[in-house]
C-alpha cells in the first residue's frame, strides 16, 4: 500500500513538473499540455513500476552461490496475463478518448468547422516554380477562387485545383463565421513560407497576428509536402499540393515564435524557418498599415525607375556599388551617352 501511494505521488508530481514543453502561447496549448501531462504521469508510473519489478526480481531470485539445481518450470499464469493485457488496453483506450476530445474541442472533428462553415466550398491556387512566385503574389491577396487558376504573367505555370474537402483544425464552434476571425492564406514552397492577408493585400515572409484574436490559416503547398509547425502553439498542420488544409488558433501571449517545416521537403529542409509575431491589437494594425505603405512606395519607385529611361551607368550603379565600383567609373567604362534597352 505504501509503495503504491509513493508511486502515485511521484508519477503525478513528475507528470506536472517535467519541464519538457516550451512556453504556451496559444489558447489551444493548455489542452495539448493537459493531454501530454496525463501521458507523462501514466508513463512515469509504468516505468517506475516495471523497472522496480525487474530490479527486485533480479536481486531476489538471482542464482545463489553453489546452487546447481534447475529452476522450477513455469507454465504461465492466465489471470496474470489477462491483467497485464487488460491494463494497457484500458489505458490506451482512455488516452484515445481523451485525445479525441481535445482534438474535437480544438475544432478538428466537426465537419461544420471547415469549408462549409466558412462559406468556401472549393479553393485553388496556382502551383508554379519558385522563380515564378513573385509574379503572382499580388493575385494571392484576393480570395481563392473555384476551379483551376494560373498566372497571366507566367502562362507556363501549372495549376491544380484545391480539393473542396478541407482537412485540419478549423474554427471552434463558438467562433464559427465570427467577424473578428483573421484569415491568412499560407503557401509553402521550397524553401520558404509565404503569408497573404486577403483583406489587406499584404504579402509577407513572416506571419504577424494580433493577440487574443482567432486566426484561420488556409494552408497549401506549391511543390512538395511541407508541414507548418509552431511548437509554442502546440499545433502542426501538413501543407499538401493540390489540397487545402486549415489550422485555427488564438494567440495568448505576445512575442516571436519559430515557424518550422516539420516534413522533410528537400535538401534545404532544415533552413525552411521563419517566425510568427504576436502583436497587441494596436501594434498589429500599425504593422498592416506600414506594410501597405511600403508596398505602395515600392510600386511607385519601380514605375519611376524604368530601365528604358536610364543610362547604362544609372542602371548598373545599384548592382556594382557593393563591390566598390562608383558611378563615375561606370561612366568612364561606358563613355557613350545613351539609355539601357533590355532588348539589346
Amino acid at each position: 500500500m505504501l509503495i503504491g501511494i509513493v508511486l502515485t505521488l511521484v508519477s503525478i508530481w513528475y507528470g506536472q513538473n517535467h519541464g519538457l514543453m516550451p512556453v504556451a502561447a496559444s489558447k489551444e496549448a493548455p489542452l495539448v499540455d493537459g493531454l501530454f501531462n496525463t501521458m507523462m504521469t501514466i508513463s512515469t508510473g509504468l516505468f517506475i513500476l516495471v523497472q522496480g519489478v525487474l530490479i527486485i526480481s533480479a536481486i531476489k531470485f538471482r542464482r545463489r552461490r553453489g546452487d546447481e539445481a534447475d529452476a522450477e518450470p513455469v507454465h504461465g499464469n492466465i489471470p496474470l496475463e489477462i491483467l497485464w493485457t487488460a491494463i494497457p488496453a484500458i489505458l490506451v483506450l482512455g488516452i484515445s478518448i481523451y485525445s479525441f476530445d481535445v482534438y474535437n474541442e480544438m475544432g478538428g472533428i466537426d465537419p461544420m468547422n471547415h469549408s462549409m462553415a466558412h462559406g468556401k466550398s472549393e479553393k485553388s491556387v496556382a502551383h508554379m516554380p519558385g522563380a515564378a512566385i513573385a509574379a503572382t503574389l499580388p493575385a494571392a491577396s484576393e480570395p481563392l477562387s473555384t476551379g483551376m487558376t494560373a498566372s497571366a504573367s507566367d502562362p507556363s505555370a501549372s495549376s491544380q485545383p484545391i480539393a473542396s474537402s478541407n482537412i485540419g483544425i478549423g474554427s471552434t464552434p463558438e467562433q464559427q463565421n465570427s467577424p473578428t476571425e483573421l484569415t491568412v492564406n499560407v503557401a509553402g514552397l521550397q524553401y520558404a513560407w509565404i503569408f497573404t492577408y486577403p483583406d489587406t493585400g499584404v504579402v509577407s515572409g513572416e506571419l504577424h497576428v494580433p493577440l487574443g484574436r482567432e486566426v484561420l490559416l488556409n494552408i497549401t503547398a506549391n511543390d512538395v509536402l511541407h508541414a507548418f509547425w509552431v511548437p509554442e502553439f502546440r499545433l502542426k498542420q501538413d501543407a499538401i499540393p493540390g489540397r487545402q488544409s486549415e489550422l485555427s488558433f488564438t494567440p495568448s501571449k505576445e512575442g516571436e515564435y519559430p515557424v518550422i517545416c516539420a516534413e522533410l521537403c528537400g535538401a534545404y529542409h532544415g533552413a525552411m524557418r521563419t517566425k510568427v509575431v504576436v502583436h497587441s491589437a494596436s501594434d498589429y494594425d500599425a504593422w498592416i498599415t506600414s506594410q501597405q505603405v511600403a508596398s505602395a512606395e515600392g510600386l511607385q519607385q519601380a514605375i519611376a525607375t524604368s530601365a528604358v529611361d536610364q543610362s547604362v551607368d544609372q542602371f548598373l550603379s545599384p548592382f556594382v556599388q557593393s563591390i566598390g565600383v562608383q558611378p563615375d567609373q561606370l561612366t568612364q567604362l561606358h563613355p557613350a551617352a545613351g539609355h539601357y534597352h533590355p532588348a539589346s
